[in-house]
């Protein structure tokens, strides 16, 4: 009998649901938020109305457009945490609801894992490529910067974490301060095509270890944008491509240092990266040249399985049910998890 697995998450602004067949992709929905362009950021009562305006609409799509009755699921897996807890607490609620309604299992997933996994996500009449244990995760989103150890579908181990902003967090504030809009990743990563990035320089940190740090990036370009412009009004603007490319390259060199510094440690070859920021066109030609260079294998989300997405939840899902996990019905969903 077929393990059929449905895929809910809600973490911040997309409410997504997918359904996946012994491992196998059957579909993935998702539903963006354009509200919060307006504000600059994601406002979290905002995102959890749309999420309960969406929810139903999407899971319905999704078991529709895999040809699965909701009575043939094996199991219902959810993001837990973290994210916004008003957006969290929809998706959990209804995992909820479905569970007791058709009497199935339901799974808790912590969405940074999702990231971790999405390389497992199988598509019918596509090269299984996927990354052999142990290896290593570059996890970089607008939330999290982390290098995580995956030894198993179920065993992490975070050698690494950013000690203040995230690089998403600093690919933001950057495009706010320059006026570029929101989300400022994809701006500031077209505009950097375009740019020199060995024009400008900025300020990187040296913190010991395997931990990053990005707010001194962010108070370097701040500085040097104000002095800049106090000489010539117009700097920021005749120089947009050329400081969001050297901008870009300070972010991705600081990655890789420590990226590579961990490889050197552990020892381990397998690479992958996760997250939002994997999107990033300069962080996915660095890391696979680095790869080249250092006899690495690396492994590229599919785009689609960069950001916010149920289908990396259904799989890390699959994964827990195949190990037999289940979550109590009086589980709570939560802003923070301390670890993996």
């Amino acid at each position: 009998m077929a393990d059929i697995i449905l895929g809910i998450e809600s973490s911040c602004d997309d409410t997504s649901a997918a359904v996946i067949r012994d491992g196998y992709l059957l579909s993935n929905v998702i539903a963006s938020q354009q509200v919060h362009k307006d504000y600059g950021g994601v406002v979290p009562e905002l995102a959890s109305r749309a999420h309960e305006l969406n929810i139903v609409p999407v899971v319905s799509q999704a078991l529709a457009k895999a040809g699965v009755e909701a009575s043939e699921l094996s199991a219902i897996a959810f993001t837990r945490g973290p994210g916004l807890l008003g957006s969290l607490l929809v998706g959990t609620s209804f995992a909820k609801a479905l569970s007791l309604s058709l009497d199935c299992p339901m799974i808790m997933v912590n969405h940074l894992q999702g990231h971790i996994l999405a390389n497992f996500v199988r598509q019918e009449g596509r090269p299984v490529v996927e990354p052999a244990f142990p290896y290593l995760c570059l996890l970089v989103s607008g939330g999290n910067s982390q290098i995580v150890k995956v030894s198993s579908p179920l065993e992490f181990e975070i050698l690494g974490q950013t000690i203040d902003d995230a690089v998403g967090e600093a690919f933001d504030k950057c495009s706010k301060m320059m006026g570029l809009g929101y989300p400022g990743g994809p701006v500031i990563d077209r505009l950097a095509s375009q740019g020199n990035p060995d024009r400008f320089h900025f300020a990187k940190p040296n913190i010991p270890g395997l931990d990053y740090s990005f707010s001194g990036v962010k108070t370097s370009l701040l500085y040097f944008v104000r002095d800049e412009m106090a000489k010539d009004p117009l700097f920021m603007e005749n120089n947009k491509e050329d400081i969001c490319a050297s901008f870009q390259k300070t972010l991705i060199d600081i990655l890789m240092d420590k990226l590579i510094k961990a490889s050197k440690q552990t020892g381990i070859r397998e690479i992958t990266i996760g997250g939002g920021v994997s999107a990033n066109s300069g962080l996915r030609s660095r890391i696979t040249l680095e790869g080249k260079k250092r006899g690495w294998r690396t492994y590229l989300p599919e785009f689609k399985f960069t950001t916010d997405n149920a289908a990396m939840i259904a799989i890390a899902g699959y994964f827990r049910y195949l190990a037999g996990e289940k979550t109590p019905l009086d589980i709570a969903p939560v802003s923070r998890i301390a670890d993996f």
